[in-house]
């Protein structure tokens, strides 16, 4: 059954010339048996070679009406100006009219539908005048009138009805397709800021990490002879951050993995402005002298406040590694406001290339400054980073408590 729907939704005019033949036939069968000169009620004669081509007009309309609406309905408009005009009887085949007055509405262009609008509501009038019934009273006439002009309303009604309908559905599937493609590029933008987050976040662990251990390593082969303590030291050193950084970056890379959700003594937690300390002490450890210290009242602030601290403090002393120089010394300031976090992180280094703070932060391969602004503006901070006045290099952060809307 459902095979027969699906055919006859494909083929739809050869369903509508099915059920043009069929009124051809039914209207053939009704005049081969009227009475001799007319209908009876005396409505219209006219000869076999008129009513003929106007059955099969009328039958035509029927089978084009869903290809050609428009058309068809001109063609039914002046077939029924041809049966007024010559006197021809009305027929089973008028139902025509009907048909085309509904097709119209519902699939016509704004033009079409308001002209068999029109129509309909002027034929059953000017059938009665051109056929009027001969012993009706004026009362009887009218009422006829209105009886027959209200199937022609309803079809018209009905039409248009189902065009509302189509077109309301067209507006929900527009709008659905819309949406799709808003989430989609919704989406793709969350999935860039994701990989921006992660390529921020392996930068600072490797950038750090790395050169901790490449400064450990030169450190302890220069002693290795000399001072084979100190060597070990460095040693120990390389080794513990090379775990730190390797922790670091398994829990970065299990953000990637999709459909875990793993929570292992391998992935660390986030670091926060406590471990601000223990950062300092590695790098002292490694040969950078750094002064720091706290102002202010600690407490908690938010996640998101305490990782871009972090991460501000780790890339600044890691440019002082890279670019300081090997005298250079660095101190790290942390004022807690009562809105805000401030940070000043300062040292006496030879300073850092321009395009390292001119042209948006390009380091070399990395993007040092770069990823240091996406943080403090992510969290709606300022952040001002350039040379000092008598040598060195400065970055000072505000990063206020409330999220920027």
């Amino acid at each position: 059954m459902q095979r027969l729907y699906d055919f006859l939704r494909r083929h739809p005019t050869g369903v509508d010339t099915f059920w043009a033949v069929l009124l051809f036939g039914i209207s053939a069968v009704s005049v081969a048996v009227r009475p001799e000169g007319g209908q009876a009620g005396g409505q219209g004669t006219g000869s076999e070679a008129v009513i003929v081509p106007v059955l099969l007009l009328l039958s035509l309309v029927i089978a084009l009406r869903r290809r050609m609406p428009e058309k068809m309905l001109l063609l039914a408009i002046g077939v029924g100006l041809l049966q007024l005009v010559l006197d021809v009887a009305t027929t089973p085949s008028n139902f025509a009219f009907l048909v085309i007055t509904y097709t119209v509405a519902a699939t016509g262009v704004r033009w079409a539908s308001r002209l068999a609008l029109g129509a309909g509501l002027c034929a059953a009038p000017l059938s009665q005048l051109r056929w009027p019934e001969q012993e009706a009273t004026v009362l009887s006439n009218i009422a006829l009138i209105i009886f027959l002009t209200v199937p022609f309303a309803l079809a018209w009604v009905l039409g248009d009805s189902i065009r509302t309908r189509r077109a309301y559905y067209e507006q929900l599937e527009e709008r659905a397709t819309r949406l799709e493609k808003e989430r989609e590029a919704q989406a793709k933008v969350a999935v860039a800021a994701e990989r921006a987050r992660i390529a921020r976040e392996l930068h600072d662990v490797v950038a750090h990490n790395v050169s901790v251990m490449v400064v450990q390593a030169d450190g302890a082969a220069y002693v290795l002879d000399a001072a084979p303590d100190q060597a070990k030291k460095a040693l120990e050193t390389i080794s513990s951050t090379g775990r730190q950084a390797l922790a670091e970056m398994r829990r970065l890379l299990g953000v990637l993995r999709t459909g875990e959700h793993q929570e292992t003594g391998e992935y660390v937690p986030q670091p926060d402005v406590e471990q601000i300390d223990e950062l300092v002490e590695q790098c002292r450890s490694s040969g950078l002298p750094v002064d720091f210290k706290v102002e202010g009242t600690p407490r908690p602030l938010p996640s998101g406040v305490e990782l871009t601290a972090y991460r501000i403090v780790q890339e600044a002393l890691t440019n002082t590694r890279k670019h300081g120089g090997p005298n250079a010394g660095a101190s790290v300031r942390l004022v807690y406001f009562d809105d805000g976090l401030g940070l000043l992180v300062e040292d006496d280094g030879k300073g850092a290339p321009h395009e390292l703070y001119e042209d948006g932060g390009a380091d070399g391969q990395g993007h040092g400054l770069i990823g240091m602004r996406e943080r403090v503006g992510m969290v709606g901070g300022t952040l001002d980073a350039g040379p000092r006045p008598g040598g060195g290099f400065r970055i000072s952060a505000l990063l206020p408590l409330k999220p920027a809307h």
